[in-house]
């Protein structure tokens, strides 16, 4: 019998407001590409996607990814984009702070060290807000969002007939800068 397994990313979530920042820019992008909003409550920033990983596995994922020591940093969210490869809405950043990149790379060392998969794909940090989106001549503009990253979470992605929930395993506080 297979051991069972988990499908595990990395990601900073948002708070309420930030949250309910981008939903509303999810709802004025909708509006000229229509497709799938993204629900609220889903809304994060991956930083790392580490795909199936047996339970087992589980608790040394948890104690190396509590010994990355990051800095908690201001993350502005302040341009929508389109991709059209997979036809996605996003937010993203046009400065990005150097502390984010660190810890990505941090955590990308510490699956490695694990035998995990790192993606090596560059990072675009974004939220995804739309899919199946067409794309519009132009998207509203965004805001800028004001987004304080004070930690990061290890997610569980959960499919189910309904689409695809998240649940928290673990989460861990940035240091002060």
């Amino acid at each position: 019998m297979a051991e069972a397994s988990r499908r595990l990313f990395l990601a900073l979530w948002p708070d309420e407001a930030v949250a309910c920042a981008l939903d509303a820019a999810g709802l004025d992008a909708h509006r000229l590409c229509g497709g799938r909003r993204m629900r609220r409550d889903t809304l994060h920033l991956t930083l790392a996607f580490i795909g199936d990983v047996p339970e087992a596995r589980l608790p040394g994922l948890v104690e190396a990814l509590g010994a990355v020591a990051g800095e908690a940093f201001l993350l502005h969210l302040d341009q929508l984009g389109y991709w059209r490869h997979n036809r996605i809405v996003w937010a993203g950043c046009t400065e990005r702070p150097a502390a984010l990149d660190r810890l990505v790379a941090d955590l990308r060392g510490s699956l490695a060290a694990l035998g995990l998969p790192a993606d090596a794909t560059p990072f675009v940090p974004h939220v995804s807000l739309l899919r199946k989106a067409a794309q519009a001549a132009a998207l509203p503009a965004l805001g800028p969002v004001a987004w304080p990253v004070a930690g990061f979470v290890l997610m569980e992605s959960c499919r189910s007939d309904a689409g695809a929930h998240y649940r928290r395993l673990a989460g861990w506080r940035l240091g002060a800068v």
